[in-house]
């Protein structure tokens, strides 16, 4: 037999394995960087077209990562331990923030809101310690974020996390709490719409996904 049979992505290396392959969680968390860097200003319209399209159609995670190795450098580095302590007042975390890989919430008599809509996501999993109440968690998600509440003991409270309604989205994010909270709720919701957009009578944010 002549030639290769096998495309060069899964020739062997010189260590004698072929690269891995790319998931379909991993071409979205490229997606969601190069977004979030066009948001920023770093990359323009074009030069997004055409990474999108390189990173729907990339097969290994080098080519991915050539894709935003230029994005990634200049990012806000990604921290292992997040800390929250509060006593009163609100607490929020919304906008483009960075995803750590673990967060602590000790809060009295405050509400604790975490917002990942537009947040950076660079892993697949946020492990969140809670130590709460009175006072209620609300987690906004996207389509492919999940919430786990298993582990988290409730004294006079409700928790409505539900199950996930999008199947057909790949996971980008698992968000799995523990630890306890006192007289208060915990929420997992997708975006409300602004008073505008009822007023427009726009429909809700990823309704079309839900179908």
């Amino acid at each position: 037999m002549t030639g290769d049979p096998l495309p060069a992505s899964d020739r062997p290396s010189a260590g004698g394995a072929p690269e891995q392959r790319a998931s379909h969680a991993d071409r979205d968390k490229t997606v969601d960087i190069l977004r979030v860097a066009a948001g920023d200003g770093r990359l323009t319209s074009a030069e997004l077209d055409e990474r999108l399209e390189a990173a729907l159609s990339a097969r290994t995670g080098s080519e991915l990562a050539a894709l935003t190795a230029d994005l990634l450098a200049s990012q806000p580095q990604v921290k292992d331990l997040i800390r929250i302590n509060q006593r009163f007042g609100d607490v929020n975390r919304t906008g483009r923030w960075v995803v750590p890989r673990r967060m602590e919430i000790r809060a009295r008599g405050a509400d604790v809101k975490l917002d990942f809509t537009r947040a950076v996501i660079t892993h697949d999993t946020l492990h969140i310690d809670l130590d709460l109440g009175p006072g209620d968690l609300t987690i906004v998600i996207k389509p492919g974020i999940v919430v786990d509440a298993d582990d988290v003991a409730v004294t006079l409270g409700d928790v409505k996390v539900g199950t996930d309604a999008h199947p057909d989205v790949p996971v980008v994010l698992r968000v799995e709490l523990a630890g306890r909270i006192r007289a208060g709720d915990i929420v997992a919701r997708l975006p409300r719409r602004t008073f505008l957009q009822w007023l427009r009578r726009e429909p809700r944010p990823y309704q079309a996904i839900t179908g």
